[in-house]
């Protein structure tokens, strides 16, 4: 068992010497023969956020030329959305910018088709590995070399709501396997009844893929092959929504009262006792809930297999490099102190999500929701296994369908069976 932890409720463009939108053109392996430190350099660079963010790239890209006087940092960021609507356009242009901070969903496409710097050659020379471990690295690896470098990282967890299980008489689950969970959420949704209050124990987890996948580690089997292939059976899948039947009969959060809040859940509403979902979202739940509640708790999901290596360090987001960089030193530089530096911590914080780098992570100001997630993951350690490989093209695709066919399952418009082969069907068609 893992002991749980608490939260504490914590208190356009940006340009740096101009803004251009597309990348110099190159060669697929860069188009420079090293960096020289008298040449005069633009690297063009991209992510998304808001002005927050962008005040504190702004920052970084201040110190980062008072190093490098030579180079001068072209910047420009978007919302989420816009921002991959935007990168696709320029993929088809040959136009990327030098560097980008990059979603792992995307990783894989991008990679496989020729359209990102292999970064492999510059770990140990241009970006320091000493302060990534190898299992952070590994992260970044897909078609045989390294796309990305994680800025941050966070693990799968289980939050509750310490006010509102005291108001409705309820105690917290104390950890165990997914049955004892499955049945503290029927247990937890009729004391709740019983002292006069409607709220649910959870919402249905077999209706996320990601608990789908940590059961399928904890046998030893990642979703998907390196290649891209689907790593289960019809039979794998059946069993998993199965295992969801009672709880959706008898104490889960209701669909039609998810439909409801939707895009919000029963967990920011506080009609939920306790969620599964990636650790650095308590920062979200608390904004959410309101002033009225001031702290979660988090502990490690429910267990299948004592012993199995079910969980691992997904990142927040990462840096990469376009293949068609004129500059890939400079560009391998700037990802370096971007991640690496101590200043990389001192500006950003968890901005980005708990440092990957031990040096960033060591300079950063923790509030005490950070220093709780921090405590969290030293405390799975030995549930954290290698990362899976990273997810297939279309994986967010996949990840939809998956959600939409949890909420027919909660309806009852759906069979088990039912769901089974209409997920098989559509993944199908998604990976072609």
């Amino acid at each position: 068992m893992f002991r749980k932890t608490t939260f504490l409720a914590a208190a356009a463009v940006t340009v740096a010497g101009g803004l251009v939108l597309t990348s110099c053109s190159g060669g697929a392996e860069g188009g420079s023969d090293g960096y020289d430190p008298e040449e005069e350099i633009t690297l063009n660079f991209t992510f998304w956020g808001n002005d927050v963010r962008a005040d504190l790239y702004d920052e970084m890209f201040d110190r980062f030329t008072e190093e490098h006087p030579n180079i001068t940092i072209n910047s420009s960021f978007l919302d989420f959305p816009a921002y991959w609507e935007k990168r696709q356009t320029e993929a088809a242009g040959g136009g990327l910018p030098d560097v980008m901070q990059f979603d792992y969903s995307y990783l894989r496409q991008y990679a496989e088709n020729d359209l990102l710097l292999d970064l492999a050659p510059h770990l140990g020379e241009e970006i320091s590995d000493e302060s990534l471990s190898n299992e952070i690295l590994s992260i970044g690896e897909v078609a045989g070399g390294t796309y990305g470098i994680p800025t941050s990282t966070n693990a799968w967890g289980l939050f509750s709501n310490p006010k509102l299980l005291d108001t409705v008489g309820v105690e917290d689950f104390e950890g165990g396997t997914y049955d004892e969970y499955s049945q503290w959420i029927v247990d937890a949704t009729q004391t709740a009844r019983d002292n006069g209050h409607e709220v649910w124990g959870a919402s249905d987890w077999t209706g996320r893929i990601q608990l789908f996948e940590l059961q399928q580690r904890a046998k030893g089997e990642d979703l998907f092959t390196d290649e891209g292939e689907p790593n289960f059976t019809e039979d794998d899948l059946r069993a998993f929504w199965e295992q969801g039947s009672e709880i959706r009969e008898e104490g889960s959060f209701p669909a039609k009262e998810a439909e409801e809040v939707f895009p919000l859940g029963g967990f920011d509403t506080a009609q939920v006792l306790s969620e599964g979902t990636w650790d650095n979202f308590g920062a979200g739940y608390l904004g959410n809930l309101g002033e009225d509640y001031t702290e979660l708790t988090l502990q490690a999901p429910p267990i299948l297999e004592e012993g199995a290596k079910d969980l691992y360090l997904k990142p927040s987001m990462l840096h990469s490099v376009a293949a068609t960089t004129e500059h890939p030193e400079a560009s391998a530089m700037l990802v370096d102190f971007l991640i690496n530096s101590e200043d990389s911590g001192e500006v950003f914080g968890t901005n980005r999500g708990l440092p990957a780098s031990s040096v960033a992570l060591e300079a950063a100001s923790l509030d005490e929701l950070s220093t709780q997630v921090k405590d969290y993951e030293a405390s799975i350690q030995d549930r954290l296994g290698d990362a899976p490989p990273v997810p297939v093209v279309g994986y967010g695709a996949i990840e939809e369908e998956f959600r939409q066919i949890g909420i027919e399952l909660g309806f009852g418009t759906l069979t088990v069976d039912e769901a089974v082969d209409r997920f098989f069907t559509e993944m199908n068609v998604t990976l072609k």
